[in-house]
């Protein structure tokens, strides 16, 4: 093969490359610049906000307690005769109710000789009237017998004539037998033990033939009309609680669950009855005490009205004043520093707010948003005022388009 030859073939190989790149290069497409702002920005949740009046609801937790816990005592001794069944672990009584009778015998008798001590005292008075008469003309006839007619005698003298210290001695002896009459009547009463209120009893330590000396436990027992659940709130939630400012009056309403105990769904009212003037000593909380009537079931008893067992620790949850003019946003949209993340203008913005109360789920926000903002609820890794954003409803607007 020629030299001329060769160098054709190679011209024509080059000019086929030529062709070649020329047609690839005019054929790639374009990249477009259309919307480029929309793929850059960062992909965000948010939620429309409205300002409007809330009522929030505290959340704590509280231990039931018994508002009236006696523990019942014998006032004198003796030997026990009758027990009331309902005096048992678990029994009910109604006030006045007879739960304890001691014996009798010995305070009737003593109350009998008492007595008679009285009606003697009442006749030795009777005896020295009639001698304080006889004294009286004694002493008028030494008056008359006397020069001019004059009372010879001192006042001491005549007191003495008039047995006047003989009387006060009768008149004490009454007073003393009238006293020792109403401390047996007393001692004679004290052996019958009354329920000082409608009860439910917790222990009993005595029974028919016991028996007891003055002072002794003879049981315990709590009231039934209503109970207490002793909780603890922040010191400056205080002021967005009621309490009851008369007897009739009635704080913020309660509800109370036991999740460890009670159905699903059940839980128990109550409201607000008084501030404790003391922080708790370790958490330094302020002390509410919530007042629970009918804490046992026993006027309306449902599975829906569980009993309230002393002692049990239940959740509380306190429906606060309303709050006028706030926003309410979900805790966890509150960002660091008391921020909030605003999308405007698909531009990211950075709010300091007020938040003028916080709850279990929400923040009560009084300054800082208004009705209709945008607040970011996705957490960004990247954080700073003026970034881009977009939210999933852009995307399907320009996809349509």
């Amino acid at each position: 093969m020629t030299n001329k030859k060769i160098l054709w073939i190679c011209l024509g190989i080059l000019l086929a490359g030529v062709a070649i790149t020329t047609l690839i290069f005019s054929t790639e497409p374009e990249a477009q610049t259309e919307g480029a702002t929309v793929e850059t920005a960062m992909l965000v949740e948010v939620t429309e906000v409205q300002m409007g009046t809330f009522e929030p609801v505290i959340v704590a937790t509280g231990t039931v307690q018994p508002v009236e816990d006696v523990q019942l005592s014998a006032l004198v001794p003796g030997q026990i005769i009758r027990r009331d069944p309902a005096f048992t672990p678990g029994g009910f009584v109604k006030k006045n109710q007879v739960l304890l009778q001691i014996d009798p015998s010995d305070y009737e008798n003593t109350l009998e000789l008492r007595r008679s001590e009285l009606l003697q005292s009442q006749t030795t008075l009777d005896t020295e009237m009639g001698r304080q008469q006889i004294a009286l003309q004694d002493l008028q006839l030494i008056v008359d017998d006397s020069l001019f007619g004059n009372d010879p005698l001192s006042e001491e003298e005549r007191q003495l004539v008039l047995r006047k210290p003989q009387l006060n001695a009768v008149k004490a002896t009454i007073e003393a037998s009238k006293a020792s009459v109403k401390q047996a009547q007393l001692n004679l009463e004290r052996t019958t033990i009354r329920a000082p209120f409608d009860a439910h009893i917790l222990t009993q330590n005595v029974s028919t033939g016991s028996q007891v000396a003055q002072g002794d436990n003879l049981g315990r027992i709590v009231g039934t009309e209503y109970y207490w659940v002793n909780t603890t709130v922040p010191v400056s939630k205080l002021k967005w609680l009621k309490f009851p400012k008369t007897s009739t009056d009635k704080g913020s309403l309660v509800r109370i669950e036991n999740s460890t105990t009670w159905p699903s769904g059940t839980y128990r009212e109550g409201h607000l009855d008084r501030q404790i003037g003391a922080l708790d000593g370790q958490t330094r909380l302020a002390r509410v005490l919530v007042r629970v009537e009918d804490p046992l079931g026993q006027k309306q008893y449902t599975v829906e009205t569980p009993m309230l067992i002393i002692g049990s620790f239940v959740e509380v949850f306190i429906k606060a004043s309303p709050i006028k003019n706030v926003v309410r946003l979900d805790k966890g949209f509150v960002r660091s520093s008391e921020t909030v993340w605003v999308m405007k203008d698909n531009k990211l913005e950075i709010r300091e707010v007020d938040i003028a109360l916080t709850d279990d789920k929400y923040a009560y926000i009084s300054n800082g948003l208004q009705s209709g903002d945008k607040v970011i609820t996705t957490d960004l890794s990247t954080v700073s005022n003026g970034i881009g954003l977009r939210t999933k409803g852009q995307d399907k607007a320009n996809t349509s388009e």
